[in-house]
């Protein structure tokens, strides 16, 4: 499933995006963009529509068993 997260920069007031392919990347650029980056505007899957971080860490490890079961 593709998530496509929305932050602005510090000083621009235009929405970027990235897409990224799974929950566990979407995490990762999640932490960049608080960190660094500026303010986190939106998370979006086709499959969930608007979500929120808590959420997107449940769907994170729901892909992580999903992997450890078919790697078995």
């Amino acid at each position: 499933m593709t998530y496509t997260i929305g932050f602005r920069k510090r000083s621009n007031v235009a929405v970027l995006t990235t897409e990224v392919p799974t929950a566990n990347h979407a995490l990762a650029v999640i932490a960049t963009v608080e960190q660094s980056v500026g303010k986190l505007d939106f998370i979006r899957s086709p499959q969930e529509g608007d979500i929120g971080i808590e959420m997107l860490k449940v769907l994170a490890k729901e892909e992580a068993e999903e992997m450890s079961q078919t790697a078995v």
